[in-house]
C-alpha cells in the first residue's frame, strides 16, 4: 500500500471509532509508531481536524465527515457475501437494517461494480437449517444489541430446551455469541444469581427496561468465553468412531451436538470428538446410526447406548 492510500485508509479508520490509539493504527497497517505519528501529522497539515489526546489516542473533530467513499470491486463483493450471511444467520430485525445499509452502499458504487454485484448475486447462496424453535424468534437481535451497547437490563420469557421449563428472568447482558448454528445471549441472570447462556431462538418474549447496570462488574464476552474454555466442569467429552460412508449425513447436524474435531481412525472410519452436557440426549442421536457408530468413551455413554438398545429390542421383539 502506497502512502496516499494508507493516509486515506487511516482517515477512514479514525472515523470508524470514537477514539483510536496509535498502536491500533500501527498493528492494522503493519507500520511503526514513528510512521503513525508522521502520517497523522500529515493528515492534520492537510486540513483534517485530528485531535490527539496524550495517553488516550486520536479522535476526529465532531462534525467532520469524509466525502463518499468509493469501494473496490473486491470490497463490494465482500459486502455482498456479508449480506448473504446476514440474511441467513441473523433474524428479521437485523436483516431489514442490513438491507437498508447495503442499498446506501450500492448507491456510491461505480456502474461496473453494480453490474458485477447483480451478476454475482445469483451465484452465491447460504443454506441454513431452521428448526421449529426458530420460527417465533425473529426480532430479538436488534433489541439485544441495543441492550448490550446501552447496558440496559432486559426482561425475557425463556423456554429451557433441556428441562422443558418456561421461566421469566431479569438479565444483565454482556454479549452475543454465535456457536453450534445458533445465536446465544450471555448475561448475568438475577433469578439464578449467575452467568447464563440463553439461546436466542428460545426467547419467547423480550423487553428492554429503563434500568441500567454497571458493566464494569462483569467480564467482557471474550473473558467469559476464555473462562468457559478453562472450566468445562459442566461438559463431558465423548469420543466415537463412525464409518466414513455415513459422515456425509452429519456434516451440519453434528455441530448441534457439540462437535469439536475429527481425525482418521483407519478401517474406513473417522474418530470424532464432542463436548456435551446432555449425555442421554447425545446417546439418542447416536442411536439413529445403529451399528455404523461405535462409542470409545466415556463408559457412561457406552452404558446409556446399551440400555437404550436393550429397551428398543424389547419394544419391537415384544
Amino acid at each position: 500500500m502506497n502512502r496516499i492510500d494508507r493516509l486515506h485508509a487511516i482517515l477512514t479508520h479514525l472515523q470508524s471509532k470514537r477514539r483510536v490509539t496509535a498502536q491500533e493504527i500501527a498493528d492494522r497497517f503493519n507500520i511503526s509508531l514513528r510512521t503513525v505519528y508522521r502520517d497523522v501529522k500529515a493528515l492534520d497539515e492537510s486540513g483534517v481536524p485530528v485531535i490527539g489526546e496524550a495517553g488516550s489516542g486520536y479522535t476526529i473533530m465532531e462534525g467532520y465527515r469524509l466525502p463518499p467513499v468509493m469501494f473496490s470491486q473486491q470490497e463490494a463483493n465482500a459486502l455482498l457475501l456479508g449480506g448473504k450471511l446476514a440474511e441467513k444467520l441473523t433474524d428479521g430485525s437485523i436483516r431489514q437494517h442490513f438491507e437498508a445499509a447495503l442499498f446506501k452502499i450500492k448507491a456510491v458504487l461505480r456502474s461496473t461494480d453494480k453490474e458485477n454485484l447483480d451478476n454475482l448475486n445469483n451465484h452465491i447462496e447460504v443454506l441454513r437449517f431452521r428448526g421449529p424453535s426458530d420460527e417465533n424468534a425473529d426480532s430479538h437481535l436488534t433489541a439485544l444489541q441495543q441492550s448490550i451497547a446501552e447496558r440496559r437490563v432486559i426482561y425475557i420469557r425463556y423456554h429451557s430446551g433441556g428441562k422443558e421449563e418456561l421461566s421469566e428472568r431479569m438479565v444483565e447482558p454482556i454479549g452475543l455469541w454465535y456457536y453450534s448454528m445458533y445465536w446465544h445471549l450471555i448475561g448475568w441472570c438475577r433469578l439464578r444469581k449467575g452467568y447464563r447462556d440463553f439461546r436466542v431462538s428460545r426467547i419467547q418474549r423480550l423487553q428492554l427496561k429503563d434500568e441500567t447496570f454497571d458493566g464494569s462488574v462483569h467480564p467482557t464476552l471474550h473473558g467469559y468465553i476464555d473462562s468457559m474454555k478453562k472450566d468445562k466442569s459442566e461438559l463431558n467429552e465423548a469420543v466415537v468412531t463412525m464409518q466414513n460412508e455415513f459422515i456425509r449425513y452429519i456434516r451440519e447436524s453434528r455441530y448441534y451436538y457439540g462437535f469439536v474435531k475429527d481425525e482418521a481412525a483407519g478401517d474406513n472410519c473417522t474418530r470424532m470428538y464432542f463436548m456435551t452436557g446432555h449425555m442421554e440426549y447425545f446417546a439418542r442421536w447416536l442411536l439413529t446410526f445403529t451399528n455404523a457408530v461405535k462409542v470409545e468413551s466415556p463408559q457412561l455413554l457406552k452404558d446409556t447406548m446399551a440400555s437404550f438398545s436393550k429397551e428398543l429390542h424389547q419394544h419391537y421383539a415384544g
